[in-house]
């Protein structure tokens, strides 16, 4: 079923609905509420994995400059939320440490029934950039390798929010930015070419921070991505033009990521052991932090 306020955007915004006719039309091809034959994390073979958000692959591969080798890896979702449930629902991951910039683990911990060794949150350590707020990528750099060297004998993810909007180089500074990337475009009437260039300094910039963790990081570290993003191209199979990353539409722009392979030194010698302590978060805070990304909640 729909609310009122649905049916109104699909009345006034022909695109929506076309949106959720493709939405029907992927739904009907996977099992389980997500695309199901997208990468399972936890069952690849890492030490490190070190997500960027909405990272395409055809993006990557044109700009990162990194030791390893790169694949083509199909992604579970074509936005976090539905990442997160696809890969962490009903496991208990105790040899896991998870430093992540995004709030989206926390938002959905009630129905998750996960549990990781140690969540680390960054969103308290968001900075302003004009009207947007966000964790920069040196932050989650730091704080992963301090992680990183507590916990010698644990995998670590690292989830930076780049090259997801708020974009934080010169072009991003003639964004407005609302609910939505779809929105942030139309309203601040941007083009495509001005988008992927703001887009393209997120990336860069992470990939800055990328190259950090692999000189101090030890063993195989794994670069991915939860979701690519759509930069103005069409959905399909109806054709409408979109932005950003809406769930349930599984095509190449949004589910084709990289998987990038460096190891570092010897493997990890993981050890499982349960949470020293109860996960704790406000959420009031998280629902702050993911409108400031582009998220209405």
């Amino acid at each position: 079923m729909y609310s009122l306020d649905q049916v109104r955007k699909g009345l006034t915004d022909p695109g929506m609905a076309l949106q959720e006719l493709n939405r029907w039309y992927y739904a009907a091809r996977n099992d389980g509420g997500y695309h199901d034959r997208g990468v399972d994390i936890f069952g690849a073979d890492w030490d490190n994995l070190v997500i960027l958000d909405a990272c395409r692959y055809d993006e990557f591969a044109a700009r990162a400059d990194l030791p390893g080798t790169l694949e083509k890896r199909r992604s579970r979702a074509s936005m976090t939320h539905e990442w997160v449930r696809a890969n962490f629902e009903g496991k208990q991951l105790h040899d896991v440490v998870y430093v992540s910039a995004s709030g989206r683990f926390l938002h959905a911990q009630q129905d998750l029934n996960a549990e990781v060794h140690e969540f680390v949150s960054l969103i308290d350590q968001s900075e302003a950039y004009g009207e947007a707020k966000v964790c920069p990528p040196d932050v989650v750099t730091d704080r992963a390798l301090e992680a990183a060297h507590e916990h010698p004998d644990k995998r670590l993810i690292v989830h930076y929010l780049q090259p997801h909007m708020p974009y934080l180089g010169p072009s991003g500074e003639t964004f407005e930015y609302h609910s939505s990337l779809d929105e942030s475009v139309r309203r601040s009437s941007v083009s495509d070419e001005a988008l992927r260039r703001a887009y393209r300094e997120n990336l860069d910039m992470v990939l800055d921070d990328v190259s950090k963790l692999f000189e101090q990081l030890q063993g195989k570290t794994a670069v991915t991505s939860d979701h690519g993003e759509l930069l103005g191209e069409r959905e399909r199979p109806l054709p409408v033009k979109r932005y950003g990353h809406p769930s349930g539409i599984y095509v190449p722009e949004l589910v084709e990521v990289p998987w990038h392979i460096y190891t570092n030194g010897g493997r990890k010698e993981v050890v499982a052991e349960p949470p020293e302590a109860e996960l704790e978060y406000d959420e009031e805070a998280i629902k702050d932090h993911l409108k400031d990304i582009g998220y209405a909640v």
